[in-house]
């Protein structure tokens, strides 16, 4: 009984917004050009998130950059450690790039605002000029400059690091006020039924039911994809990691894999990684190390629904997705996501906002993927959380070797052994 409510309290607010999307859309296909009455409730919503985001980067970096603590004697272990994370999300971010090249999620759906005909490919030097750096202060605090934004945070939260003791007043004052604007955000998403709701109203009405068809085809692609990576690169994973042995102990993913479903929350399923981990054999400093961490910052999940959700905005504004350097940006951007915006509170938000952004699609293309991250929210989770223990495994065998395995059954037979004589003794 309380497994059902826990399930029930953690899928509550998603199913909410689903079922607001679906009554707006309802609305917006009754309706029709009718619906446009609801567009100023939907643009608040849109409104009123981009103003909080801003803030919200530039304090939730920071202040997690400038409370970092020292790691040196942990190099060994973090060097794999971040070298798996961003192996498995590149390999995960190119196999998705395969998928909605044959597969485009976004086809069949033709969405034109008036700001379109600025959009283009992420394609020219002076572009990636412009995505990295702003000419003056004042314009890192504009949402069209969101990753000038984001590496100026870092460099700030770098600084505040290196100047000790000094630096600790700033850190704190920056982790009340990104706790502040999360909060903010907390209560304003309070609002987000009745302004999704009537943003897909508007929506659905101005541009008919292909929208929600191709909203279907994206779940269709991503929801068996999730479920193929699971049953065959975790395999491949854990071969790599311990052989045959690692292939068999992926049983024990079982209990993170149903964790994590009925969660959605990799954090909540950091205690049942931890056990899997000890069962598999991941030595204690590695396993005590990597999930913490993992949780927060491996996301191959991630990596995935970032990819699918760009070629998807490609597709509903009919623009061709192809070429090197827009397969390079994307990739980069889902890296990014799912390493590095993930371990930030608000991390999908900004990561969203910053695929929007980067491609130059117009604001109220931003609600369009928010959605599909609530949509692929429980798949996306579980390999997220799963892929923590095969990356505990991956990390085992290159700080330990080869033979991590029966290093760690030995170690634990001595253990048993000595148990014995002491009790004997």
């Amino acid at each position: 009984m309380k497994l059902r409510k826990d399930i029930f309290d953690s899928y509550k607010f998603p199913l909410v917004l689903i079922l607001s999307i679906i009554l707006g859309s309802f609305l917006g296909i009754t309706m029709k050009d009718k619906a446009k009455i609801f567009k100023p409730l939907g643009d608040i919503f849109i409104n009123g998130m981009f103003t909080l985001v801003v803030p919200l980067v530039f304090t939730t970096i920071s202040s997690s950059i400038s409370s970092m603590g020292n790691m040196k004697r942990l190099k060994s272990i973090l060097f794999s450690l971040f070298s798996v994370f961003i192996g498995t999300g590149l390999i995960a971010s190119i196999i998705i790039i395969c998928v909605v090249k044959i597969f485009p999620p976004g086809s069949g759906a033709k969405l034109i605002f008036n700001t379109t005909a600025t959009i283009k490919p992420f394609d020219a030097g002076s572009q990636i000029v412009s995505a990295l750096t702003v000419t003056d202060f004042y314009h890192l605090l504009e949402k069209k400059n969101m990753l000038p934004l984001i590496l100026f945070s870092i460099f700030f939260g770098f600084a505040i690091n290196l100047i000790g003791e000094k630096g600790e007043i700033i850190t704190k004052g920056l982790n009340a006020l990104s706790e502040a604007f999360l909060k903010m955000i907390g209560i304003f998403m309070f609002y987000a039924p009745i302004g999704l709701g009537a943003y897909f109203a508007n929506l659905v009405g101005v541009f008919g039911k292909d929208l929600l068809g191709a909203y279907g085809k994206a779940m269709g692609i991503y929801y068996p994809l999730c479920f193929l990576y699971f049953i065959i690169l975790f395999p491949i994973y854990g071969y790599i990691a311990g052989g045959k042995k690692g292939v068999f102990s992926l049983k024990n993913l079982l209990a993170p894999a149903l964790t994590s479903l009925a969660t959605q929350s990799s954090m909540a399923t950091l205690p049942v990684n931890l056990k899997a981990a000890e069962n598999i054999g991941v030595p204690e400093d590695i396993r005590n190390i990597v999930l913490p961490i993992g949780a927060s910052a491996h996301m191959d999940g991630t990596c995935l629904s970032s990819i699918l959700k760009i070629s998807f905005l490609f597709g509903i504004f009919n623009i061709p997705f192809e070429g090197t350097t827009t397969y390079l940006t994307a990739i980069l951007l889902s890296i990014m996501g799912g390493v590095v915006m993930s371990g930030i509170p608000g991390g999908g938000l900004i990561g969203e906002m910053l695929i929007v952004n980067i491609y130059g699609f117009p604001p109220e293309a931003f609600p369009i993927i928010a959605t599909i991250g609530y949509l692929v929210d429980p798949p996306a989770t579980m390999i997220n959380a799963t892929g923590d223990t095969v990356a505990a495994m991956l990390v085992a065998r290159i700080v330990e070797g080869k033979n991590w395995c029966q290093y760690k059954k030995e170690k634990n037979a001595n253990k048993k052994k000595n148990f014995i004589i002491s009790s004997v003794e």
